[in-house]
C-alpha cells in the first residue's frame, strides 16, 4: 500500500479557500432560511403549483430525453456512420451554450414564426412558446446531453463480445439488447436519467426565454424563486432550499450507488 504524501501547505490553504468559496453561499442560504415559516411558505398555493409544474415538466423532459437520447447514445458508441464527431459536438453543445441562447434558438425554431413552429401552428394549431409543453421542450434540450454522454461512455466500455456471444447462440437483436446489453449498461442508464432529471428540474434560462414565467402554466420552481425575490424574500429562500435538497440528494444517490465503481 502506498503511503500518502503530506499535502504541501500552500496547496492545502488554497484548497481550503476553494472549499470555503463553495460552502459559504450554501451556508448563508441555510442560515437565512426562515425555518419557523418553512411549512407555511412551502404550502402556499404558488409554491405548490410551482412544485407540481416542476415535477410534471422535469419528468416529461426526462422521458423525452430517454426516448431520443438512448438511441442517439447507441449510434455514437456503436455505429460506424460518418459525421459522428460533428454529431457528438452538437450533442454536447447545450452543456456549454448559455441557457438564454438556447432559449432564443428554441424560440427561432419552434416559435409561431419559427423554422418548424410555423408549420406546427399553421397545420396543427400547436403553439409551444409560453406553454407547459414549451417548458418540457426547453428542459429536454438542456438535459438530454447529460444522459447521452453518460450512456455513450457505458456503451463504449461494455465488452461487445457478450453481445456477439449471445448472437452466436441464436439470440435475436432485440433479445440481445433486452437480456445482455441493457443489464450491462443499466447503472449508467439510471445515472444518466437521474442527472438529466436534476438538470431539467433546475433549468431556468432557456425556460424563461422560450416559455416565459406564467404562474400555473410555465412557472417552475427556479422561475418562482426568481419572481419571489422581488416580492417575498423568505419564499424565495424556502423554494431555493427545496432545489438545494433535491440537488444534494441526486449527488448522494449517484455517488453511493452508481458512480462508486468509476471513482474507486
Amino acid at each position: 500500500m502506498r503511503a500518502r504524501r503530506a499535502t504541501p501547505i500552500p496547496i492545502g490553504l488554497l484548497a481550503g479557500i476553494g472549499v470555503a468559496f463553495l460552502a459559504v453561499p450554501l451556508l448563508g442560504l441555510l442560515l437565512r432560511t426562515p425555518w419557523a415559516r418553512l411549512p407555511e411558505l412551502l404550502s402556499s398555493p404558488i409554491a405548490l403549483e410551482a412544485l407540481r409544474l416542476s415535477l410534471v415538466c422535469s419528468l416529461g423532459a426526462t422521458a423525452l430525453a430517454i426516448v431520443m437520447g438512448v438511441p442517439l447514445a447507441w449510434v455514437l458508441a456503436r455505429s460506424r456512420i460518418s459525421g459522428k464527431t460533428f454529431v457528438r459536438a452538437l450533442v454536447t453543445l447545450p452543456l456549454v451554450l448559455p441557457p438564454v441562447v438556447g432559449g432564443v434558438a428554441l424560440l427561432l425554431a419552434f416559435g409561431r414564426r419559427g423554422v418548424v413552429g410555423q408549420y406546427l401552428y399553421d397545420w396543427f394549431g400547436i403553439q409551444l412558446p409560453f406553454s407547459t409543453a414549451g417548458v418540457i421542450i426547453a428542459e429536454a434540450f438542456v438535459a438530454m446531453p447529460f444522459l447521452v454522454i453518460t450512456l455513450e461512455g457505458a456503451l463504449r466500455s461494455a465488452d461487445p463480445r457478450f453481445d456477439e456471444a449471445a448472437a452466436t447462440l441464436g439470440a435475436g437483436r432485440w433479445t440481445v439488447l433486452r437480456r445482455v446489453t441493457l443489464p450491462l449498461i443499466a447503472p449508467a442508464l439510471i445515472a444518466g436519467t437521474v442527472l438529466a432529471w436534476a438538470r431539467a428540474l433546475g433549468e431556468f434560462g432557456a425556460t424563461i426565454t422560450f416559455a416565459g414565467n406564467l404562474p400555473g402554466v410555465t412557472q417552475t420552481l427556479p422561475l418562482a424563486v426568481y419572481a419571489a425575490l422581488d416580492t417575498d424574500r423568505d419564499a424565495a429562500i424556502a423554494l431555493s432550499l427545496v432545489l438545494l435538497v433535491a440537488s444534494l440528494a441526486v449527488l448522494l444517490l449517484l455517488r453511493d450507488r452508481y458512480l462508486r465503481g468509476s471513482t474507486s
